[in-house]
């Protein structure tokens, strides 16, 4: 059955019912009508708008202090990003040895040639070591090229030949 027949089927029905109800109770089922479609409206458009204004005001304050906060640090890296970066040491002897002095090593040698560093240890911390290579890589720009480790019997201790280059992505 098409839709239009539907539809006048049940307009004709409803009109049957109306006509059949007395002028009293044609006021009471229009009022009741009045009232569900008031109470529809109400809960479908009136409450979510008025529930979701108040959970606005609620978080209001919250937000403005988050934008606030975000404007303090906006303001705070613009003037980070005026400052450059603190220059890199030159790759030398002296800036390797006080390198591995203040972590406690003492190393073989310390040879430098081409832009590399050779650096050989003979029975060393290997935390101690690789706390260095971590301070080197960060501080001086420096990563290891070639790394020859040999444990020794004793705990956390190693002989080690390391060849160090300055990164490329400087």
């Amino acid at each position: 059955m098409n839709p239009t027949g539907m539809l006048n089927r049940y307009k004709q029905s409803l009109a049957e019912f109306w006509a059949a109800r007395d002028a009293r109770e044609r006021t009471t089922l229009a009022a009741a009508a009045a009232v569900a479609a008031f109470g529809l409206f109400y809960a479908l458009l009136i409450d979510p708008a008025l529930t979701g204004r108040e959970q606005l005001n609620k978080n209001l304050p919250e937000l403005r202090q988050q934008v606030a906060q975000m404007q303090g640090l906006s303001k705070e890296a613009a003037m980070f990003a005026g400052i450059s970066a603190l220059p890199v040491p030159e790759l030398s002897r002296e800036s390797i040895e006080t390198a591995l002095a203040g972590k406690g090593l003492k190393p073989q040698s310390v040879t430098l040639s081409g832009g590399l560093a050779k650096v050989q240890f003979a029975s060393v911390s290997f935390t101690g070591t690789l706390e260095w290579l971590g301070e080197m890589q960060k501080n001086a720009k420096l990563s290891v090229v070639d790394a020859n480790i040999v444990a020794l019997a004793q705990p956390d201790m190693v002989d080690a030949i390391l060849t160090l280059q300055k990164s490329k992505n400087e």
